[in-house]
């Protein structure tokens, strides 16, 4: 499973919704998307088919995304399933937060690993108006509940918008001094929705110049392309993922399903390979095997959303997989 460029890949990101409990602002438009219909979204016995075939060429990671993954029926079966592959050694969920206090010991149970939870917002009202109806408390009594239940570590992702949340950083960064929970800032992508003019870019040097602090370098299990540190004396640490300022594609170990059915070798690029027709079509593992390997070797060198070459892409984060 190595690709052109000499990378690793490891890793397989699944969407198994294109549904989702909120309306993030930079995510999908108000009135939502169109939701795909029953059977053009992949059953769960075929995403294991896939699985069961990554793991043979060298996936041993899985996370699982949506839209928000809880709002499907089975998930909790689905990682149960998961957890007996061979090979599959490492499954993590992200999610929104706002249905975790219900699921979180009985997917720990099921054989999760842990959790990233998406929070752009500690103050009520500004999270209501980015989630277009979100609830803060529960998506706080979401993350209780992981720690509680031993997802660890516990990610929270916060995606940094300028204008909108910037003035809320050091208030990021205090949770981590209290509790174990590990904060990671994400500069905006100009994806699907984000691509709005209302959102302004935040880069990561700003970000590390507002927080004004000694930073001392952590490896945090998981950290993909976060760059880690924690604050001295805290439980938690703070992470920094700079797609935009970073370039961080070196370091890419992953490709992605989505819900309908969708091998997509790069989050930015609109490449994508059917492989729930392969399978429908009743293509044996070695088949399934063999396009795995057309997908990785058709990875880019790296995305082009920093160029002029990028361009407004038609599907949001919720139906890629975020």
């Amino acid at each position: 499973m190595i690709d052109r460029w000499g990378r690793k890949i490891e890793y397989l990101r699944i969407s198994v919704t294109d549904r989702c409990n909120f309306r993030c602002k930079y995510c999908m438009p108000e009135e939502g998307v169109a939701p795909l219909s029953h059977d053009d979204v992949l059953r769960f016995e075929e995403m294991l088919v896939i699985v069961k075939a990554a793991s043979e060429l060298g996936i041993n990671k899985i996370r699982v995304t949506g839209g928000e993954p809880l709002v499907r029926k089975g998930i909790t079966g689905f990682i149960k399933a998961l957890r007996v592959i061979p090979g599959i050694e490492d499954i993590s969920m992200t999610t929104n937060g706002s249905l975790l206090e219900k699921h979180a010991e009985k997917l720990k149970e099921a054989g999760l690993d842990r959790v990233n939870i998406s929070l752009d917002s500690l103050d009520g009202k500004k999270f209501y108006d980015i989630t277009r109806g979100g609830n803060l408390e529960d998506v706080l009594r979401g993350i209780d509940s992981a720690l509680t239940a031993g997802l660890a570590p516990v990610k929270i992702n916060c995606v940094v918008t300028k204008g909108f949340n910037e003035d809320e950083i050091l208030d990021f960064v205090e949770i981590t001094k209290r509790i174990p929970v590990h904060v990671r800032f994400i500069e905006l992508m100009p994806l699907g929705e984000g691509n709005r003019s209302e959102f302004g870019f935040v880069s990561t040097a700003k970000l590390k110049r507002l927080i004004n602090a000694e930073l001392i370098p952590v490896e945090i299990k998981g950290n993909g392309p976060a760059k880690c540190f924690k604050i001295e004396g805290a439980l938690g640490s703070i992470g920094f993922i700079s797609p935009m300022s970073g370039h961080i594609c070196s370091r890419c170990n992953r490709i992605r399903l989505t819900a309908d059915g969708k091998l997509r070798p790069c989050l930015e690029s609109e490449t994508e390979y059917d492989v729930k027709g392969l399978i429908r079509s009743g293509a044996d593992t070695q088949e399934i095997k063999s396009f795995i390997r057309r997908v990785i070797l058709s990875k880019p060198r790296e995305h082009r959303m920093y160029t002029t070459y990028h361009k407004h892409t038609k599907r949001n984060m919720s139906q890629i997989g975020g």
